[in-house]
C-alpha cells in the first residue's frame, strides 16, 4: 500500500515542477498562496456620483423611489439620503451613487462635503413653485463654489400637475442655456423623462472625462412630441383621417406629419442612395440606372 503522507506531502515539496513520484504539479493561483477569496467581478463599467440639489419639499425623493436601489451594498450609508442605480449606456454600465442633500439651510454644509468629488449635479425645482425656482440661484452658486465646474442638468418636476404650472418652460430653458445646463421637465408620477435626465447628466459627466464616443443627446422634447412621432411612424397622412380622435387633434398630427416627411424622406434617400446612378446627359433629361 502507498503512504498517504508521502502523496500529499510531494505537491508541497515542488510547487510547478516535477515531484518525486514522477507526477506534475500546477503553481497555486494568488488567491491560494494568500488564503484570501478571489475578487467579485465589478457589476458596472464606471461609477458616478450625482448630488440632487434644490428646496426641500421639490420632490428629490418622488425622482429617487422609482429607480432600482442597490443602496445595500453601500459600505458607507443607506436610508433616504442615498441611493444607487445602473443605468445601461450605449452598452456600458453606469453606476450611480446618488446623494440627496434636502433643501433645508443646515445642509449647505452637506453640499459642501459631499460635492467634493462629484462628477454630476441634478439642480431640481417644482413648476408649480414659483419660489423653488427662484431660489436655483442660491443652489447654484453654492455648488459652483464648491464643485466648479461639474456638469449640471436644470430639471422641473412635476409636469403631471403642469395645470398648477409657475414657471414657464421657456424662462427655465433660457436660464438654463445661460448657465450652461441641460434642462428637463419630468414627471414622476407618469414616468417621464426621469432615466432621461439621468443618462444625459451621465453623458455630460463622461465626456467631460474624455469619454466623448458616448456623447449623444438623449431628450424627450416632450409628451405630446412623442405621442405624434409614435402615430405618425405607424400611420399615413391619410389614414390619420380614419382615426377616431378629435378634429383638432388629427389636424395637428397631420400638420406634424407634413412637416416630418421632408426629414424622413431624405433619411430614406441617403440609406438607398448607394443603390441608384443618375446619368445625366442633358440639362432637361436624366436617366436613372
Amino acid at each position: 500500500m502507498f503512504a498517504t503522507t508521502g502523496m500529499v506531502a510531494a505537491p508541497q515539496q515542488a510547487t510547478g515542477q516535477v515531484a518525486q513520484n514522477g507526477s506534475t504539479t500546477l503553481p497555486r493561483s494568488h488567491h491560494q498562496r494568500t488564503g484570501r477569496p478571489p475578487a467579485a467581478p465589478k457589476s458596472y463599467d464606471y461609477l458616478l456620483k450625482v448630488l440632487l440639489v434644490g428646496d426641500s419639499d421639490v420632490g428629490k425623493q418622488e425622482i429617487l423611489q422609482d429607480l432600482e436601489d442597490g443602496s445595500a451594498d453601500s459600505p458607507f450609508c443607506s436610508g433616504s439620503a442615498y441611493k444607487t442605480t445602473t443605468i445601461l449606456l450605449d452598452g456600458k454600465r453606469v453606476k450611480l451613487q446618488l446623494w440627496d442633500t434636502s433643501g433645508q439651510g443646515r445642509f449647505c454644509t452637506i453640499i459642501r462635503s459631499y460635492s467634493r468629488g462629484a462628477q454630476g449635479i441634478l439642480l431640481v425645482y417644482d413648476i408649480t413653485n414659483k419660489w423653488s425656482f427662484d431660489s436655483i440661484d442660491r443652489w447654484l452658486e453654492e455648488v459652483e463654489k464648491h464643485a466648479p465646474g461639474v456638469p449640471k442638468v436644470l430639471v422641473g418636476n412635476r409636469l403631471h400637475l403642469a395645470f398648477k404650472r409657475q414657471v414657464q418652460e421657456r424662462d427655465a430653458e433660457l436660464y438654463a442655456a445661460k448657465n450652461h445646463m441641460a434642462f428637463f421637465e419630468v414627471s414622476p408620477l407618469c414616468d417621464f423623462n426621469i432615466r432621461e435626465s439621468f443618462c444625459e447628466l451621465s453623458r455630460m459627466a463622461l465626456h467631460r472625462n474624455g469619454m466623448e464616443r458616448l456623447w449623444r443627446s438623449n431628450k424627450v422634447l416632450s409628451l405630446q412630441e412623442l405621442c405624434c412621432r409614435a402615430i405618425v411612424a405607424r400611420t399615413s397622412v391619410y389614414g390619420l383621417e380614419r382615426l377616431p380622435l378629435p378634429t383638432t387633434l388629427k389636424s395637428h398630427l397631420k400638420s406634424y406629419a407634413i412637416s416630418a416627411a421632408p426629414s424622413r424622406h431624405r433619411a430614406r434617400a441617403s440609406k438607398h442612395a448607394h443603390h441608384t446612378r443618375l446619368n445625366c446627359t442633358g440639362r432637361n433629361s436624366c436617366n436613372i440606372a
